[in-house]
């Protein structure tokens, strides 16, 4: 990676909150884009204050959250500033997965002012404009590696978006439906503060109902018509730690694929159950959730045990 640019990429402030489609400004957390190739830029990420987004638990569980919270604003700011999408279209999840360099956080814990180097490819475009891309993504601190990802949205223009959702794209309408059901019990055992608690127990110690709250400041920073990806992301972890299983540590990887919308007013049940260990020697379970008998999410998530001594 070019050294030079990584320097050129300036913080003096956090970018506009409307660039990252974030309502609270104290949740923004890029502060500057830099071009490096035609499909290749620089972001440059502000982790010195995330402004309430983290509930002060594991580091190393944080870290999924901040880096997670990260690329997904990255994805509004170079589709605005990068590719000219205009303001209104739809930015829509279809997968998503992260490795965590466990060593690097372990030893000097997460903060400062990360560069994410990222690459696009496999660019749709339609009638002249972008509607899909991947992004591969290398986070480094200091010359640090923190973590990779890559993931794919796609993008719709509101009249296809609005003809694809029908009712159930019409986000205050859905938010009304959500808020006029009780918001189930929280689950006892994930480690999180009540507010960031999503999911809720059944009588299976490995099946949960999905707990959306509607109110919570960083999934419902701005009016939305179905589940964010960023909550089901955080259920899938939250799932692993609550099996209690004996090598449950840290969810050091994580591969997901988001197969249709999570409704906001209907109940949707959350699955997790442990695989054969992965190739590095560390636990692995399969998380799916499932909303009126369709699936709804995969997760593949990889926990690196916690070391002894």
């Amino acid at each position: 990676m070019n050294e030079l640019a990584i320097a050129a990429v300036s913080r003096p402030a956090r970018v506009a909150k409307g660039l990252v489609h974030k309502h609270d400004a104290g949740q923004v957390l890029l502060s500057g884009l830099k071009r490096l190739a035609e499909d290749e830029f620089l972001v440059a990420a502000d982790w010195t204050d995330p402004g309430g987004l983290l509930a002060g638990g594991d580091c190393r569980e944080d870290s999924a959250v901040l880096l997670t919270e990260t690329i997904r604003q990255a994805f509004p700011l170079l589709s605005h500033a990068g590719y000219d999408v205009p303001f209104g279209h739809r930015l829509l999840w279809s997968e998503y997965r992260y490795a965590l360099n466990l060593r690097t956080l372990r030893e000097e814990g997460i903060g400062g002012r990360p560069d994410l180097y990222i690459r696009c490819y496999d660019v749709v475009r339609r009638r002249g404009r972008v509607s899909a891309l991947s992004l591969h993504i290398t986070v480094l601190r200091d010359g640090e590696q923190l973590a990779t990802a890559h993931t794919r949205f796609t993008i719709q223009p509101p009249a296809i978006y609005e003809r694809l959702r029908g009712s159930c794209g019409d986000a205050h309408r859905m938010l009304e439906l959500a808020r006029s059901r009780p918001l189930p019990p929280p689950v006892s055992g994930a480690g999180e503060e009540l507010r960031d608690v999503v999911l809720s127990p059944t009588d299976a110690r490995d099946r949960w109902q999905l707990r959306i709250d509607t109110h919570h400041p960083m999934y419902f920073d701005h009016p939305s018509d179905h589940t964010p990806g960023i909550l089901l992301l955080e259920a899938a972890k939250q799932a692993v730690r609550t099996l209690r299983h004996p090598r449950v540590g840290v969810a050091e990887a994580m591969e997901t694929v988001f197969h249709r919308y999570v409704e906001l007013d209907s109940p949707c049940w959350v699955e997790a159950q442990l695989l054969p260990d992965d190739q590095l020697g560390r636990a692995r379970f399969l998380v799916t959730m499932h909303q009126e008998g369709m699936l709804c999410f995969t997760a593949l998530v990889s926990v690196a045990q916690e070391p002894t001594g």
